[in-house]
C-alpha cells in the first residue's frame, strides 16, 4: 500500500457524477523503453517499501517491461524507511537503479543531497502528456523533473458496511457535520459510528488533512505544507477542533479513544468488515477495498462500499491523495536502463498492467479506465484524475521524515496525544508547531 500506508448512489455512472469525475481521456499506450529486447543482458536494480500483493503485482509490471526490453529485474523491498535503507546502500556502494519513493519530503531529500538523475526528455515528455501538473510538481526539486508518480492513493474515501447503514436507515452524507449526525443514527442503531486506527499515528494525519484542505482551503494547505504558515495559525487550531469533535465523542469511536490508540489499521478495517462488526463506518484511502477484499471476503461495492470525504464548514469536498515515485540514483550500477524503465512507467501500457491485477491507482490521465478491474476502482480513479490540479499530496509526506513520517515522534505522536485528550486544540498546535520548526530547520 502507498506508504502508510466506494456509495449508497447506484452503480459507477451515479458515483462518477457524485464524484464530479470526468470522462475518460483515453489516448492509446506509449511506447516506451523500446521494443527491440535492446536491453538484453542487463539487470536493473529497484527498491520500494512494497511487499506482499503489492510486490508481486508491481512484479507483474517488472516482467512486462522484461518481455519488452529484454532487460531483467531485481526488486528489493525496503519497508517503510526507505531513506535509511537507501542512504546506506549508497554508502555501502550497492546503490539500487530504481527507488519508488512514498513521500514528497523524501524525494526532495534525495534531489538535495545529489543522489537523483533529472529524467529522460522521453519521461518528461509522457508525465507532460498524461499528468495533472501537480503531479509534476511533486516530483521536481528546484523545477528539475527527478519522479514520475507510477502508482497512487485516493485518501479522501469513507468506506463503509451497506447493511450498517441500510438497518439505521442513513444515506451517505456531504457534509462533515451530516457525518457525523449520520454517525449518532449508526450509533443509536447498536453499532459504533466509526473505527479509528488510532495506533498508526499515520491514519490521524489523514483525518487532519482531508479536515484542513476542505476547511482552510489549497492555499493554506499548501503553505502548511512548505511550513511557510505556523501551526499555531487560527486555521489550524480551527481544524483540529473540528477534528476533536468526533475524537471526543464516545457514541462516534469504537471502544472510545483508548481502544482506537490501540487499534492498528488492519484491525480498524476489521472492525467493520471482519466477522464481529463493531462500527459502521472506516475513515482511509481507497486500499482499504485490499483488506476488505483480501482478508475479510467482501464484495466491494456490495458488502463494503465508500462515500467521498465530505466537504467541511462550507468548504469544497477534499481530494488529498498519496504515492510513490519512481526516481533514478545517480550511483546505480546500470542508472542508464533504470533511466528505461522509468521511461516505461510513465506510460499507461505499464499502468494497465497492475490497473487489471486489482488495488491500484494510477494518476496517469491516459490510463483508460476499462483496464481497472472493478466499478469501484474505477470510480475512484476517476475521482482523482478528474480532481485535475485541485489533488493535494498528503501533507505529512510533504514533511520532512522527523516531523510527519516517524512513529512515535512528531506529528504521528502529536496527534496521537490529541486524540487521547482532545480538550486543548490550541496547544495541541503549539506542540506541532515546536516539533516542525525543529524539523525543517534541520
Amino acid at each position: 500500500m502507498t506508504r502508510r500506508r466506494t456509495t449508497l448512489l447506484t452503480g459507477c455512472t451515479a458515483l462518477a457524477l457524485a464524484l464530479g469525475a470526468t470522462a475518460c481521456g483515453g489516448g492509446g499506450p506509449v511506447s516506451a523503453g523500446g521494443g527491440d529486447k535492446a536491453l538484453s543482458g542487463q539487470t536493473v536494480s529497484v527498491a520500494g517499501v512494497w511487499s506482499g500483493s503489492e510486490q508481486k503485482n508491481f512484479q507483474k509490471v517488472l516482467d512486462a517491461f522484461t518481455a519488452k526490453t529484454g532487460a531483467k529485474t531485481q526488486f528489493t523491498s525496503t519497508g517503510d524507511n526507505v531513506s535509511t535503507v537507501v542512504g546506506s546502500k549508497i554508502e555501502g556502494g550497492n546503490a539500487p537503479d530504481v527507488v519508488m519513493v512514498p513521500q514528497v519530503g523524501v524525494l526532495q531529500q534525495f534531489a538535495k543531497k545529489g543522489w537523483l538523475k533529472p529524467l529522460s526528455a522521453t519521461t518528461e515528455k509522457s508525465v507532460d502528456a498524461g499528468y495533472a501538473p501537480v503531479w509534476k510538481k511533486y516530483g521536481s526539486v528546484d523545477g528539475t523533473l527527478y519522479g514520475v508518480y507510477f502508482k497512487a492513493a485516493h485518501k479522501s474515501t469513507v468506506w463503509y458496511s451497506p447493511d450498517a447503514l441500510d438497518q439505521a436507515g442513513v444515506k451517505p452524507p456531504t457534509t462533515y457535520d451530516a457525518m457525523l449526525k449520520a454517525g449518532h443514527t449508526v450509533s443509536d442503531s447498536g453499532l459504533s459510528a466509526f473505527s479509528v486506527a488510532g495506533q498508526d499515528g499515520w491514519t490521524l494525519t489523514d483525518w487532519f488533512e482531508n479536515i484542513y484542505l476542505s476547511q482552510a482551503g489549497p492555499e493554506k494547505y499548501d503553505a502548511l505544507a512548505a511550513h511557510k504558515l505556523k501551526w499555531t495559525d487560527a486555521s489550524v487550531v480551527k481544524a483540529l477542533g473540528t477534528l476533536g469533535k468526533l475524537f471526543k465523542d464516545k457514541q462516534l469511536v469504537a471502544g472510545g479513544q483508548k481502544e482506537a490508540l490501540n487499534t492498528d489499521f488492519p484491525g480498524s478495517v476489521e472492525k467493520v468488515f471482519g466477522p464481529k462488526p463493531e462500527a459502521g463506518m472506516v475513515y482511509e484511502g481507497d486500499f482499504v477495498a485490499g483488506v476488505a477484499k483480501d482478508q475479510f471476503g467482501k464484495a466491494i461495492g456490495k458488502d463494503a462500499n465508500f462515500f467521498p470525504f465530505p466537504a467541511v464548514d462550507g468548504g469544497k469536498a477534499p481530494v488529498v491523495s498519496g504515492g510513490d515515485a519512481a526516481v533514478v540514483l545517480k550511483d546505480g550500477k546500470n542508472a542508464k536502463a533504470g533511466m528505461k524503465l522509468l521511461e516505461y512507467l510513465a506510460t499507461p501500457e505499464a499502468a494497465a498492467v497492475w490497473a487489471k491485477a486489482g488495488g491500484f491507482l494510477s494518476p496517469n490521465k491516459q490510463l483508460d479506465f476499462g483496464e481497472y478491474g472493478d466499478d469501484v476502482s474505477r470510480a475512484t480513479a476517476k475521482s482523482l484524475v478528474g480532481a485535475g490540479d485541485s489533488v493535494r499530496f498528503d501533507m505529512s509526506d510533504q514533511a520532512p521524515a522527523a516531523f510527519g513520517g516517524t512513529k512515535g515522534a512528531g506529528e504521528w505522536k502529536l496527534l496521537q496525544d490529541f486524540l487521547r485528550d482532545p480538550s486543548d486544540p490550541a496547544k495541541t498546535a503549539a506542540r506541532l508547531e515546536s516539533a516542525a520548526a525543529k524539523a525543517y530547520k534541520g
